[in-house]
Protein backbone atom coordinates (compact mmCIF):
# COMPACT_ATOMS: atom_id res chain seq x y z
CA UNK A 1 0.00 0.00 0.00
CA UNK A 2 1.48 3.50 -0.76
CA UNK A 3 2.67 5.40 2.13
CA UNK A 4 0.46 8.55 1.10
CA UNK A 5 -2.42 6.27 1.85
CA UNK A 6 -1.55 5.82 5.50
CA UNK A 7 -4.33 7.77 7.76
CA UNK A 8 -3.51 9.78 11.28
CA UNK A 9 -6.43 8.06 12.74
CA UNK A 10 -6.59 10.41 15.61
CA UNK A 11 -6.52 13.40 13.39
CA UNK A 12 -9.10 12.48 11.02
CA UNK A 13 -11.57 11.30 13.72
CA UNK A 14 -11.01 14.93 15.13
CA UNK A 15 -11.53 16.24 11.70
CA UNK A 16 -14.71 14.79 10.61
CA UNK A 17 -16.40 14.87 13.97
CA UNK A 18 -16.24 18.85 13.90
CA UNK A 19 -16.99 18.50 10.41
CA UNK A 20 -19.99 16.58 11.10
CA UNK A 21 -20.80 19.21 13.89
CA UNK A 22 -20.07 22.30 11.94
CA UNK A 23 -22.42 21.19 8.74
CA UNK A 24 -24.97 20.27 11.08
CA UNK A 25 -24.85 23.40 13.31
CA UNK A 26 -24.96 25.70 10.03
CA UNK A 27 -27.84 24.08 8.27
CA UNK A 28 -29.88 23.96 11.70
CA UNK A 29 -30.41 20.33 12.55
CA UNK A 30 -29.38 17.95 15.58
CA UNK A 31 -30.27 14.86 14.16
CA UNK A 32 -29.34 12.24 11.75
CA UNK A 33 -30.41 9.68 10.02
CA UNK A 34 -28.41 6.64 7.62
CA UNK A 35 -29.00 3.28 6.74
CA UNK A 36 -26.66 0.76 8.31
CA UNK A 37 -26.19 -2.05 6.12
CA UNK A 38 -23.88 -4.34 8.16
CA UNK A 39 -20.98 -2.54 5.92
CA UNK A 40 -17.46 -1.20 7.26
CA UNK A 41 -18.70 2.11 5.86
CA UNK A 42 -21.98 2.63 7.27
CA UNK A 43 -20.52 1.42 10.32
CA UNK A 44 -17.66 4.39 10.13
CA UNK A 45 -20.02 6.99 9.62
CA UNK A 46 -22.75 5.71 12.16
CA UNK A 47 -19.96 5.85 15.11
CA UNK A 48 -18.31 9.12 13.56
CA UNK A 49 -22.00 10.82 13.86
CA UNK A 50 -22.62 9.43 17.47
CA UNK A 51 -19.27 10.98 18.63
CA UNK A 52 -20.54 14.55 17.07
CA UNK A 53 -24.12 14.57 17.85
CA UNK A 54 -24.60 12.05 20.39
CA UNK A 55 -25.98 8.68 19.84
CA UNK A 56 -29.56 9.70 20.80
CA UNK A 57 -29.35 11.71 17.62
CA UNK A 58 -28.26 9.31 14.91
CA UNK A 59 -31.19 7.51 13.73
CA UNK A 60 -30.05 3.85 12.43
CA UNK A 61 -32.39 2.16 9.84
CA UNK A 62 -31.87 -1.47 8.50
CA UNK A 63 -33.23 -1.48 4.73
CA UNK A 64 -33.54 -5.32 3.62
CA UNK A 65 -35.01 -6.74 0.57
CA UNK A 66 -36.11 -10.48 0.53
CA UNK A 67 -33.08 -11.84 -0.88
CA UNK A 68 -30.76 -9.83 1.83
CA UNK A 69 -28.20 -12.03 3.35
CA UNK A 70 -29.38 -12.73 6.87
CA UNK A 71 -25.47 -11.85 8.01
CA UNK A 72 -25.69 -8.16 6.92
CA UNK A 73 -28.92 -7.36 9.45
CA UNK A 74 -26.99 -9.23 12.06
CA UNK A 75 -24.07 -7.01 11.43
CA UNK A 76 -26.00 -4.07 11.02
CA UNK A 77 -27.70 -4.75 14.74
CA UNK A 78 -24.03 -5.36 15.86
CA UNK A 79 -23.13 -2.07 15.67
CA UNK A 80 -26.43 -0.47 16.49
CA UNK A 81 -26.19 -2.28 19.57
CA UNK A 82 -22.65 -1.23 20.33
CA UNK A 83 -23.10 2.57 19.60
CA UNK A 84 -26.59 2.47 21.45
CA UNK A 85 -28.54 3.97 18.25
CA UNK A 86 -32.22 4.27 18.36
CA UNK A 87 -33.55 2.26 14.96
CA UNK A 88 -35.79 0.64 13.13
CA UNK A 89 -36.08 -2.18 10.59
CA UNK A 90 -38.18 -1.66 7.51
CA UNK A 91 -38.09 -4.35 4.84
CA UNK A 92 -38.13 -2.58 1.25
CA UNK A 93 -39.24 -6.02 -0.63
CA UNK A 94 -43.22 -4.54 -0.61
CA UNK A 95 -41.71 -1.21 -2.16
CA UNK A 96 -39.56 -2.33 -4.82
CA UNK A 97 -41.61 -5.88 -5.96
CA UNK A 98 -44.28 -3.78 -8.20
CA UNK A 99 -41.58 -2.08 -10.10
CA UNK A 100 -38.95 -5.30 -11.11
CA UNK A 101 -42.46 -7.11 -12.28
CA UNK A 102 -43.02 -4.33 -14.38
CA UNK A 103 -40.15 -5.33 -16.44
CA UNK A 104 -39.60 -8.95 -16.20
CA UNK A 105 -36.24 -8.69 -18.44
CA UNK A 106 -34.66 -6.16 -16.04
CA UNK A 107 -31.34 -7.57 -14.94
CA UNK A 108 -29.23 -7.39 -11.48
CA UNK A 109 -27.79 -4.08 -12.53
CA UNK A 110 -31.68 -2.66 -12.85
CA UNK A 111 -32.83 -4.48 -9.69
CA UNK A 112 -30.18 -2.66 -7.70
CA UNK A 113 -30.70 0.64 -8.67
CA UNK A 114 -34.17 0.02 -7.61
CA UNK A 115 -33.39 -1.03 -4.38
CA UNK A 116 -30.70 1.59 -3.67
CA UNK A 117 -33.22 4.07 -4.64
CA UNK A 118 -35.90 2.73 -2.78
CA UNK A 119 -33.78 2.81 0.64
CA UNK A 120 -33.02 6.17 0.30
CA UNK A 121 -37.04 7.39 -0.29
CA UNK A 122 -37.09 5.91 3.29
CA UNK A 123 -34.49 7.15 4.42
CA UNK A 124 -35.40 11.09 3.42
CA UNK A 125 -38.69 10.33 4.56
CA UNK A 126 -37.26 9.34 8.07
CA UNK A 127 -35.66 13.03 8.06
CA UNK A 128 -38.03 14.62 7.42
CA UNK A 129 -40.38 12.61 10.28
CA UNK A 130 -37.11 13.17 12.69
CA UNK A 131 -36.17 16.90 11.08
CA UNK A 132 -32.71 15.98 10.79
CA UNK A 133 -30.34 15.06 7.67
CA UNK A 134 -29.50 12.31 5.70
CA UNK A 135 -25.54 10.80 6.48
CA UNK A 136 -24.12 9.63 3.51
CA UNK A 137 -22.11 6.18 3.35
CA UNK A 138 -19.81 6.25 0.06
CA UNK A 139 -16.38 6.90 0.01
CA UNK A 140 -13.92 8.30 -2.45
CA UNK A 141 -13.39 5.35 -4.00
CA UNK A 142 -16.76 4.47 -5.08
CA UNK A 143 -17.41 7.82 -5.68
CA UNK A 144 -14.26 8.48 -8.31
CA UNK A 145 -14.93 4.77 -9.94
CA UNK A 146 -18.82 6.01 -10.21
CA UNK A 147 -20.00 2.55 -8.26
CA UNK A 148 -23.02 3.99 -6.25
CA UNK A 149 -26.63 4.65 -8.30
CA UNK A 150 -27.57 8.31 -8.50
CA UNK A 151 -30.39 9.65 -6.72
CA UNK A 152 -29.59 6.14 -4.40
CA UNK A 153 -26.58 5.52 -2.34
CA UNK A 154 -25.00 8.61 -4.16
CA UNK A 155 -27.39 10.97 -2.43
CA UNK A 156 -26.85 12.15 1.31
CA UNK A 157 -27.21 16.05 3.20
CA UNK A 158 -23.44 15.34 4.13
CA UNK A 159 -20.95 12.85 3.23
CA UNK A 160 -19.03 12.53 6.38
CA UNK A 161 -16.15 9.81 4.65
CA UNK A 162 -16.57 11.09 1.03
CA UNK A 163 -12.83 11.97 1.02
CA UNK A 164 -11.52 8.65 1.90
CA UNK A 165 -10.45 5.91 0.05
CA UNK A 166 -11.26 2.67 1.35
CA UNK A 167 -8.12 1.52 2.84
CA UNK A 168 -8.31 4.66 5.20
CA UNK A 169 -11.89 4.02 6.47
CA UNK A 170 -10.61 0.39 7.01
CA UNK A 171 -8.16 1.68 9.40
CA UNK A 172 -10.09 4.88 10.49
CA UNK A 173 -12.47 2.08 11.27
CA UNK A 174 -10.34 -0.09 13.29
CA UNK A 175 -9.41 3.09 15.09
CA UNK A 176 -13.26 3.96 16.26
CA UNK A 177 -13.57 0.62 17.05
CA UNK A 178 -15.79 -1.13 14.62
CA UNK A 179 -15.82 -4.88 14.85
CA UNK A 180 -13.31 -6.61 13.12
CA UNK A 181 -15.59 -9.26 11.47
CA UNK A 182 -17.13 -5.83 9.73
CA UNK A 183 -14.03 -4.67 8.71
CA UNK A 184 -12.71 -7.81 7.32
CA UNK A 185 -15.67 -9.35 5.67
CA UNK A 186 -16.36 -8.62 1.29
CA UNK A 187 -17.70 -5.36 0.86
CA UNK A 188 -20.83 -5.89 -0.86
CA UNK A 189 -24.02 -3.43 -1.34
CA UNK A 190 -26.30 -6.82 -0.56
CA UNK A 191 -28.08 -6.45 -3.79
CA UNK A 192 -28.60 -9.49 -4.88
CA UNK A 193 -27.69 -13.27 -3.66
CA UNK A 194 -23.78 -13.61 -3.79
CA UNK A 195 -23.10 -9.85 -4.54
CA UNK A 196 -19.52 -8.45 -4.19
CA UNK A 197 -18.21 -4.71 -4.96
CA UNK A 198 -14.61 -6.05 -6.10
CA UNK A 199 -16.46 -9.11 -7.87
CA UNK A 200 -18.51 -6.00 -9.81
CA UNK A 201 -15.31 -4.30 -10.28
CA UNK A 202 -13.08 -6.39 -11.69
CA UNK A 203 -9.89 -5.60 -9.62
CA UNK A 204 -9.59 -5.11 -5.63
CA UNK A 205 -9.96 -1.99 -3.87
CA UNK A 206 -6.63 -2.22 -2.79
CA UNK A 207 -6.05 -2.09 -6.19
CA UNK A 208 -8.21 0.71 -7.11
CA UNK A 209 -7.40 2.79 -4.07
CA UNK A 210 -3.62 2.89 -5.21
CA UNK A 211 -4.23 3.56 -8.84
CA UNK A 212 -7.10 6.10 -7.94
CA UNK A 213 -4.46 8.45 -6.24
CA UNK A 214 -1.72 8.05 -8.71
CA UNK A 215 -4.35 8.84 -10.98
CA UNK A 216 -6.09 12.26 -9.00
CA UNK A 217 -3.73 13.77 -6.46
CA UNK A 218 -0.25 12.28 -7.91
CA UNK A 219 -1.65 12.97 -12.04
CA UNK A 220 0.22 10.28 -12.99
CA UNK A 221 -0.09 8.71 -16.31
CA UNK A 222 -0.93 4.83 -17.05
CA UNK A 223 2.01 3.71 -17.73
CA UNK A 224 3.64 5.72 -15.02
CA UNK A 225 1.70 3.94 -12.75
CA UNK A 226 2.40 0.45 -14.22
CA UNK A 227 5.96 1.24 -13.84
CA UNK A 228 5.23 1.15 -10.14
CA UNK A 229 4.33 -2.26 -10.47
CA UNK A 230 0.59 -2.38 -11.44
CA UNK A 231 -0.85 -4.52 -14.04
CA UNK A 232 -1.27 -2.30 -16.55
CA UNK A 233 -4.39 -3.65 -17.75
CA UNK A 234 -6.06 -2.95 -14.24
CA UNK A 235 -5.08 0.50 -14.94
CA UNK A 236 -6.15 1.17 -17.61
CA UNK A 237 -9.36 -0.44 -16.73
CA UNK A 238 -9.72 1.70 -13.37
CA UNK A 239 -8.85 4.62 -15.85
CA UNK A 240 -11.83 4.24 -17.96
CA UNK A 241 -14.00 3.61 -15.63
CA UNK A 242 -13.20 6.88 -13.80
CA UNK A 243 -13.97 8.59 -16.97
CA UNK A 244 -16.91 6.77 -17.87
CA UNK A 245 -18.79 7.73 -15.15
CA UNK A 246 -17.22 11.29 -14.70
CA UNK A 247 -21.08 12.59 -15.42
CA UNK A 248 -22.14 11.18 -12.47
CA UNK A 249 -19.98 12.82 -10.05
CA UNK A 250 -21.23 16.23 -11.83
CA UNK A 251 -24.23 18.55 -11.09
CA UNK A 252 -27.28 18.25 -14.10
CA UNK A 253 -26.24 20.44 -17.08
CA UNK A 254 -27.88 23.77 -16.99
CA UNK A 255 -28.17 26.17 -19.81
CA UNK A 256 -26.98 29.94 -19.01
CA UNK A 257 -30.00 32.06 -19.22
CA UNK A 258 -30.20 33.31 -23.03
CA UNK A 259 -28.82 36.60 -23.90
CA UNK A 260 -31.37 39.61 -24.39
Amino acid sequence: MLKALTLDAPRECERIVSFIRQEFERAGFSKGVLGVSGGVDSALVAALAARALGAPNVYAMILPYRTSNPQSEAHARMVIEWLGLPFEKFEITPMVEPLLQRDPTMDERRKGNVMARCRMIVLYDQSAAINGLVLGTSNRTETLLGYFTLHGDGAAAIKPIGHLYKCQVRQLARYVGVPEVIIEKAPSADLWAGQTDEGDLGFTYDEADQILYCLTEEGLGTAQIASLGFDIHVVEAVKRRMEATAFKRLPPPVLPQANR
